[in-house]
């Protein structure tokens, strides 16, 4: 069947999830860190966060999340052309992280290539496999937010050590016509943003080009709360404005799970009633590019998100870069 690109749409066919074996409770991190639970729960929200054991790395837990998506949609392997994994914690330098996974599900067709917009990095994969979706050059991608971040902690810093897991999340985007209207299922729209003059804010201290060593995460939690609602709101209007809709007509709003005090803020700003919000921090963490699949993962599993449902998805991170997409589920 020869497709119209001028009306394609990339509607998501099926979602998957893939955490490590091991979760660690606040109460753990009381023995490692000094900190308390009730630190962390007041000012983050976060009960638990899973961590990667030795064999558990970014690609497996990829390539878990791949399949569970691909079993999801009702498809194999062999029906993807294209895969888009975002990730700030490849297994190697080089090649792309999304090579290992298409070699390990036994995939020889198509491409597959790594985005880095570290938080944001789902927002950005999704955009841009929507691109090639729509111009017709490939059919169906897996989309993947996949990270392993206690790679890259100081557990000796207690202000960032404490915030973050590993995770990964997948969907399988399928391109099929649509008439134009918001109406459609599908990716409706999606607005992209850096800006590079916050490097300092959040980044991580070390590099091949640099200092030939990974490095450790450093943030100024302070600066990215106070930077982070406005980022959101700037993103998420521009997807209302692009569709003429309103916070009003969605049914589900799904942000980046990095804080529940950023999630609050930002969902009260833009006028999303809190019955709408989708808040998975408290079992994960932040997980960076794998926090809003993960969390479209268990919105969709637990029957929240429904065939028809309009969903706001949102991040901001590291750069920074910031995003927002707006799905016809």
């Amino acid at each position: 069947m020869t497709l119209d690109v001028k009306s394609l749409r990339s509607v998501v066919r099926g979602v998957g999830s893939c955490l490590p074996k091991r979760s660690v409770s606040n109460a753990e991190l009381e023995s490692m860190v000094e900190t308390s639970d009730e630190w962390i729960v007041q000012r983050t929200g976060i009960l638990q966060r899973h961590v990667a054991a030795d064999g558990e790395t970014t690609s497996t837990l990829a390539s878990g999340a791949a399949r569970a998506a691909l079993a999801a949609a009702g498809c194999e392997p062999s029906d993807i052309d294209l895969i888009v994994l975002a990730t700030s914690t490849p297994d190697l330098t080089f090649p792309a992280t999304a090579t290992l996974v298409q070699a390990g599900l036994g995939m020889t067709q198509g491409a597959a290539f790594d985005v880095q917009a570290v938080c944001a990095g789902f927002v950005f994969a999704v955009a841009i496999a929507d691109n090639f979706l729509r111009s017709g050059s490939h059919r169906r991608a897996l989309v993947i937010g996949a990270e392993t971040f206690s790679r890259i902690l100081d557990w000796n810093d207690r202000s960032t050590c404490v915030l973050f897991g590993d995770g990964a999340g997948a969907i399988v985007l399928e391109a099929e016509p649509g008439t134009g209207a918001v109406a459609d299922r599908g990716v409706l729209t999606s607005q992209l943003r850096t800006d590079g003059r916050y490097r300092s804010k959040l980044f991580v201290d070390g590099g091949p080009s640099t200092t030939k060593t990974v490095g450790h995460l450093r943030m100024e939690g302070r600066e990215v709360f106070r930077f982070a609602v406005g980022m959101v709101s700037d993103v998420v209007e521009a997807a209302f404005a692009a569709t003429g809709t309103t916070a009003q007509d969605l049914d589900w709003f799904v942000p980046h799970q990095a804080n529940r005090r950023i999630i609050d803020a930002s969902a009260d700003r833009l006028g999303i009633a809190p019955q709408k919000v989708v808040t998975t921090v408290q079992m994960h963490a932040n997980t960076s590019a794998a926090s809003i699949p993960l969390a479209l993962a268990v919105a969709c599993a637990d029957g929240r998100i429904k065939r028809g449902h309009l969903v706001m998805i949102e991040a901001m991170g590291g750069g920074f870069a910031w995003g927002s997409a707006l799905i016809r589920w």
